[in-house]
């Protein structure tokens, strides 16, 4: 975590104002803070929460700051016990990972918080992520039944419409200040580049146009700052095992396939298996079609046709034609495919299908599963052995 967030000094005093109340023992309001992935959001909680902890000692106030990623812990017993544990001293026993009724562990929580006399400030990174409405609907009242302690509460989501599902109770409660982290500009990303430089690489080691290029690759997608620090870093990377000098154009190149080519692996290993079925069909018949020297793209019922002998082998169910094309287009928009429609006059549509990604690195995920192994030198229809 650097110790100055560029571009980020109006967030940072906007939400330091909602909270600066807690050095006065008061309570602080609750805010929600969206915006797009790599905007900052996190960092600029973490940011002033270790500031206000920092500013607590210094004035002898007791103020707590927790940090929960709701990704990881999304039930309410788990972020319960999180919070609780946080308080932990030799007056308090440690709460299990599970076995309490989650009645009792909001009891102690309240008993510990009370205990502590004074103002604990929540962070809820990932919030849509939690499972029901009952931890933020206990949070949202525990004010009202704490004696000596006070409770506020972040949300941080990437969700604009989160608060729209949400138990009315809950929303009016929770919902006092909302704040929007809009994307970086390309100028803007190239500020937070260079002081990572200044920070993590030796001088003189990256020439003029890198910083340039990976700030515009990341501002043409969302803004991501994350994203072109994770471009930046990977570019190091590759520079320092090949030996370069310099760490060029080139390897920023280099590094945007890799990256590309690893987001690519982590979704395909999180499909369902009907659309890796699709996938491995896809494969199967890019690499007959180019051994036989055919250069057309392939089409929805080619595609069919080899999904149907893959789920009679494995046993699976098979889809429908049009579900199959509803997966093939969810496959083009996730940019492991490209699936093109076009129009072939009275005989209707269809759609070309071709390989966007490597087929090696798809093969190569998908056989970590058994089924898959299966069709290492499977045959299509009695034609020319496909050795994957």
């Amino acid at each position: 975590m650097p110790e100055i967030l560029p571009h980020r000094e109006k967030e940072i005093n906007d939400l330091a104002t909602v909270l600066v109340p807690a050095l006065r023992g008061e309570t602080p309001s609750n805010v929600f803070i969206y915006g797009k992935t790599g905007t900052g959001k996190t960092a600029v909680a973490k940011f002033v929460g270790k500031e206000l902890l920092k500013k607590g000692k210094e004035t002898h106030t007791n103020v707590n700051f927790i940090y929960i990623n709701c990704e990881v812990v999304d039930t309410q017993y788990r972020l319960l016990q999180n919070i609780a544990n946080h308080f932990i001293n030799e007056w308090n026993d440690h709460i299990p990972f599970t076995g309490w009724p989650t009645d009792e562990v909001y009891s102690k929580v309240k008993s510990m918080m009370d205990k502590e006399n004074g103002v604990t400030v929540i962070v809820l990174d990932e919030i849509d992520k939690l499972k029901g409405d009952e931890a933020l609907y206990n949070l949202s009242r525990i004010n009202g039944e704490l004696e000596n302690a006070k409770v506020s509460v972040i949300g941080i989501s990437n969700d604009l419409k989160f608060t729209e599902f949400l138990d009315p109770r809950v929303k009016s409660s929770l919902g006092e200040e909302n704040m929007v982290f809009y994307p970086y500009d390309a100028e803007q990303l190239q500020d937070i580049l260079h002081d990572r430089v200044e920070m993590a690489l030796k001088p003189g080691l990256i020439e003029g146009e890198v910083i340039p290029l990976c700030a515009a690759l990341s501002a043409q997608e969302h803004g991501d700052a994350r994203r072109a620090l994770d471009l930046l870093r990977v570019s190091a990377e590759v520079a320092e095992r090949s030996n370069s000098l310099k760490i060029t154009r080139h390897h920023v190149k280099t590094a945007q396939n890799k990256i590309e080519i690893d987001r690519i692996i982590e979704v395909v290993r999180t499909l369902p298996s009907q659309s890796k079925l699709i996938i491995y069909s896809i494969i199967l018949l890019d690499k007959q079609n180019k051994k036989a020297g055919r250069t057309q793209a392939m089409t929805t019922g080619e595609v069919y046709e080899i999904y149907k002998e893959l789920c009679k082998k494995t046993r699976y169910n098979c889809l429908t034609q049009r579900r199959t094309a509803d997966l093939i287009s969810e496959l083009d928009m996730l940019g492991i495919i490209t699936a093109r429609v076009i129009s072939k006059g009275r005989h209707g549509r269809t759609r070309e299908i071709q390989m966007s990604s490597s087929s090696k690195d798809l093969i190569n995920v998908l056989q970590e599963e058994e089924m898959f192994k299966e069709f290492a030198n499977y045959n299509i229809k009695g034609q020319t052995k496909l050795m994957l």
